[in-house]
């Protein structure tokens, strides 16, 4: 049981992985490269002058203190293949660790994989990981303003995490109370607030980008889950067939 969970796990996040990261190179990363350029433009804009300004050999430690911070900066992959490689290889690490986190509640829940079944349960895990929390936070390009980071995590988790437990409630438990527990899980994370900026902060990237980049990535999250779904299902029925013996109850 477990090899062939493994087994399926692996095979199926890896062939959705590999075809959602060459949907992202023709779907997503054009855009994110557009908005790296208003990005660009934005940090290379001139500071205003003022009378008050500091003098010109003042301002050089200033200017080579803010060199240095950027040669100290984390290592990233250069533009083009490199890039595309890092980009496909994370694409394809998430993919397998979707796959196996639901092969397994599917399996150890009692369900037997299908393509029927894989594609239910792949919706449920979108619902979850996807659309709640792009209700509170929508993908974001370079240069759109954000709050931390750690916070903004930190709801998305616990988001995903109210989701799921709310919707398995709702369509796995008959008692009412819990289904009314349910209820409340998904809408708990909504009513708390994702973290966002206190006051208004102008944008770099035009509002038509941002709405383009966010509508492409949650659909390319919603092919992902439905790859995995499907795929999963086929390769455990397969499995199944060569060994029947070990058909899960």
């Amino acid at each position: 049981m477990t090899s062939r969970l493994l087994t399926v796990g692996l095979l199926a996040g890896l062939g959705a992985g590999i075809l959602v990261a060459g949907l992202q190179t023709v779907v997503t990363t054009p855009l994110i490269l557009h908005a790296e350029v208003f990005e660009g433009a934005e940090e290379a804009a001139p500071a205003p002058h003022s009378h008050d300004a500091a003098p010109a050999d003042a301002a050089a430690p200033a200017a080579m203190a803010s060199e240095h911070h950027h040669d100290a900066e984390d290592w990233a992959p250069a533009d083009g293949l490199e890039r595309t490689g890092y980009t496909a290889l994370a694409t394809v690490a998430t993919a397998i660790g979707f796959a196996l986190m639901l092969v397994s509640v599917m399996v150890f829940s009692g369900t037997r994989p299908s393509v029927h079944t894989g594609l239910a349960w792949a919706a449920a895990a979108f619902a979850a990981t996807g659309l709640a929390p792009a209700l509170g936070l929508s993908p974001e390009l370079p240069g759109m303003p954000a709050a931390d980071l750690t916070a903004r995590q930190l709801w998305w988790v616990a988001t995903a995490a109210a989701t799921a437990i709310g919707l398995w409630l709702l369509i796995k438990r008959p008692e009412a109370g819990l289904k009314v527990v349910g209820v409340a899980l998904l809408v708990l994370p909504h009513v708390i607030g994702a973290p966002h900026l206190a006051g208004e902060e102008a944008s770099a990237v035009p509002p038509e980008l941002a709405a383009r980049f966010a509508a492409a990535s949650l659909t390319l999250h919603a092919i992902l889950w439905a790859l995995i779904g499907a795929f999963s299902g086929w390769l455990w029925q397969r499995l199944e067939r060569r060994a029947p013996g070990l058909a899960p109850a």
